[in-house]
């Protein structure tokens, strides 16, 4: 064989592996806290802790407000900790309702390692314990970036009052294939995170939220969602552009 066609060859093999062992680093962005972190909000808060599996525990935050109208599940993006992600909160708590904001594993106070699968029954796990002490009806759950996914596949298997996606993904090999087309994604990428296969199974309102002039992850995601979201497929009204 050429020489030159070996070198191509074990470089595209190398690049493969280096692709799978380090894609972590490209994928999530978290801030770290020390545990003796204590937050600080010019709105009334309270900290949580979810102990989800032995060595694994989950840090969150629940924003409170007086008599509210029922209680949003806000998953975040991929970068920093609820230490940033908090000041949000306001979107909700200004219209009545309580926040609750959580940290994945390895972000901010959070402890254990991350999987895809683990990641989404850790959101099962707090979507569960809210369905403890308040009924489905009063939980709304919101997703923004990749935290959209982990509220599309919440919101599919559970009967909340509503579901808010913020430049949400169709899948996530979708997103990864715009910046490395030749990889082997099915195989390479740890994380498919398949919004497409879950939001046809959401039986709430869908409200969807995107950005024309989003570079990471463009507005036709959200089209091509929209498409499939049969509950609200027909309101014009579940669609929103920014």
């Amino acid at each position: 064989m050429n020489p030159t066609v070996i070198y191509i060859i074990a470089g595209y093999l190398a690049l493969v592996l280096i692709a799978y062992l380090v894609q972590e680093v490209f994928i999530f962005k978290p801030e770290k806290l020390h545990p003796d972190f204590a937050f600080k909000y010019d709105q009334p808060f309270e900290e949580l802790f979810y102990e989800v599996a032995p060595g694994v525990r989950l840090n969150g935050l629940h924003f409170i407000v007086d008599k509210p109208r029922g209680t949003l599940l806000y998953f975040h993006g991929n970068s920093r900790s609820i230490k940033g992600w908090g000041k949000f909160a306001r979107d909700f708590t200004r219209y009545g309702y309580d926040v609750v904001m959580i940290d994945y594993r390895g972000f901010g106070k959070s402890t254990g390692k991350r999987t895809e699968q683990d990641l989404l029954k850790d959101a099962q796990f707090v979507y569960d314990t809210l369905r403890a002490s308040q009924p489905e009806h009063c939980i709304l759950v919101y997703g923004r970036s990749i935290g959209s996914g982990f509220a599309a596949k919440v919101a599919s298997d559970n009967n909340p009052r509503y579901l808010i996606l913020d430049a949400p993904y169709y899948s996530f090999a979708r997103v990864v294939k715009r910046f490395l087309p030749l990889l082997p994604l099915r195989w390479v990428l740890r994380y498919h995170l398949r919004t497409d296969l879950w939001i046809p199974k959401v039986k709430c309102h869908t409200y969807i939220i995107h950005g024309t002039k989003d570079r990471l992850i463009p507005i036709r995601h959200s089209e091509h969602l929209q498409a499939l979201n049969a509950y609200d497929h027909a309101d014009q009204d579940s669609w929103g552009r920014t």
